[in-house]
């Protein structure tokens, strides 16, 4: 039986929702806050994803527009960065279309 409120302790709950779920006692589900919390898995891919796009934009018009400052961090850091996009996009396919929706 959960214990753990949403509110009062969100990491206790989720261990205890999934505890709930492996024991197929959907019953004393908190289907409410499991389905945001899960809505929001999907939110925090997509921010992560965004913010490494920014990032990679950011030093790739660093590199254009400051040729004189051109380093070996900066281009470790596009490279970085476009490891961890690629390899986040393939983990995660439907990431795609955040890339070229217009909403």
């Amino acid at each position: 039986m959960s214990t753990t409120t949403y509110q009062s302790d969100i990491v206790a709950w989720a261990n205890e929702q999934a505890q709930l779920l492996r024991n197929k006692q959907f019953n004393l589900l908190d289907i409410e806050h499991l389905a945001e919390e899960i809505a929001d898995v999907g939110k925090s891919e997509q921010r992560e994803l965004a913010s490494r796009m920014a990032g990679l934009l950011c030093h790739l018009l660093k590199w254009h527009y400051q040729p004189a400052r051109q380093g070996t961090i900066w281009q470790l850091t596009i490279k970085t960065q476009r490891e961890r996009i690629k390899r986040r996009l393939k983990q995660t396919p439907s990431l795609k279309y955040c890339l070229i929706d217009s909403d």
